[in-house]
């Protein structure tokens, strides 16, 4: 029989070559699967990413009336409190390590920022949170029943974290609403973390009804603008318009950061909502939403946005975070007709890149600005937008 002979440096040659193709393989992989690394944990993690004044605290509430959903509004609060000499830009990575942790389930690590011996009552708008105003926190509210905030506030006041823990650890979803992120690169180290399935929601808002809602809270607001500006001196009428133009600016960096060019453990995990999109089609909105981060919507949950967003309450300026039944439609416009049009027209100089981006058309004079039958919104499919000027009708003279 004849026999073969086995060269040696041909089998490490061919050993070499099979490593070298399993290796480009997996790299290609990566390339295109939307995560770098499958989590290893099931739970899904959700960042509500947004700004102050643009409707957040209401896509808040979708999430958080969700029988599915922990969730806790703007945990962060309690660092900016704390930390409040700091500017913004030194304050972001105690920011990120705080939501990581609190992603995980693990709120020692909010023991930093609270007074000695504090309770769930403590953390920041925690009656929002109808996961605290359930089993085992609180015995108020079953989980698949819709949460009042005011009853919460009167009768529940757990002592310590630890059930507000127990609490996180049973629920498929952790949502986390924040308003004090500017960029997406902070947020890397989570995206990348295989202990996190984290998913971002981009809620972004027309920057002029930004500004209205910011005057009508303008006291609320005035710690916050001093870490957005990074303590930097402005006159007294000048500090909204510098503020409006770091949020425009962060949108900016976040958007295209998150579409033009990003990186592989990004891709699949990003959405940009607009809230006026909201306001005119909220079921359908909403349900998308749901879809991208893996909930299902609920009779229940869909009876009570219909009504949330279809009522004729007018709210209140004394609670900057208070949900009441109004008419989403008319709010995402009642700019239009109570500002003056010289302060739209600072706010559209201030914005003009992010207001291009984002899907807003520019109104050119205050006939414009309060005609309501021009549409001012680009229709949002794709979400990615020119940076060209959009050209903007204007209404005839007669």
């Amino acid at each position: 029989m004849p026999r073969c002979r086995v060269n040696l440096g041909t089998v490490t040659f061919l050993l070499i070559l099979q490593g070298a193709v399993v290796v480009l393989l997996c790299g290609w992989y990566v390339q295109l699967s939307p995560c770098s690394s499958p989590p290893s944990n099931p739970k899904v993690h959700v960042l509500l990413l947004s700004s102050w004044r643009s409707g957040s605290s209401f896509v808040g509430q979708v999430f958080s009336q969700h029988p599915s959903v922990f969730y806790l509004m703007e945990p962060a609060w309690h660092i900016w409190t704390s930390m409040q000499k700091q500017g913004a830009k030194k304050l972001r990575m105690a920011v990120r390590d705080l939501i990581r942790s609190v992603f995980q389930c693990d709120l020692s690590v909010m023991d930093a920022y609270l007074p000695e011996n504090s309770g769930v009552s403590s953390l920041f708008m925690w009656s929002h949170s109808r996961a605290l105003c359930s089993p085992p926190v609180c015995l108020l509210t079953s989980r698949d029943e819709l949460s009042n905030q005011t009853l919460c506030n009167e009768k529940c006041n757990a002592q310590g974290l630890q059930k507000a823990e127990e609490a996180c650890s049973t629920y498929s979803h952790v949502v986390l609403k924040e308003v004090r992120f500017f960029e997406l690169e902070s947020l890397y180290p989570l995206l990348q973390d295989p202990n996190l399935n984290l998913r971002i929601i981009h809620l972004v808002r027309d920057p002029r009804a930004v500004g209205r809602s910011r005057e009508a809270s303008a006291k609320a607001l005035l710690s916050d603008n001093n870490v957005v500006l990074e303590h930097k001196s402005f006159p007294p009428a000048e500090v909204q318009y510098q503020v409006i133009q770091e949020i425009c600016r962060s949108h900016v960096r976040i958007n295209e950061r998150a579409i033009l060019k990003p990186p592989p453990f990004l891709k699949g995990r990003y959405k940009m909502v607009r809230y006026e999109d909201v306001a005119l089609n909220p079921l359908e909105e909403i349900k998308s939403m749901y879809e991208f981060v893996g909930l299902e919507m609920t009779r229940k949950l869909g009876d009570w946005i219909f009504n949330v967003t279809h009522g004729k309450g007018q709210g209140t300026r004394k609670d900057a975070f208070k949900i009441t039944s109004r008419n989403a439609a008319d709010v995402s416009q009642a700019w239009r007709t109570a500002m003056p049009y010289n302060k739209v027209s600072r706010i559209q100089d201030v914005c003009k890149g992010a207001m291009s981006l984002l899907g807003y058309r520019s109104v050119h004079s205050d006939k414009e600005q309060k005609k309501l039958d021009i549409d001012l919104l680009v229709p949002k499919e794709p979400y990615q937008f020119s940076w060209l000027p959009v050209k903007t009708q204007h209404p005839s003279e007669d």
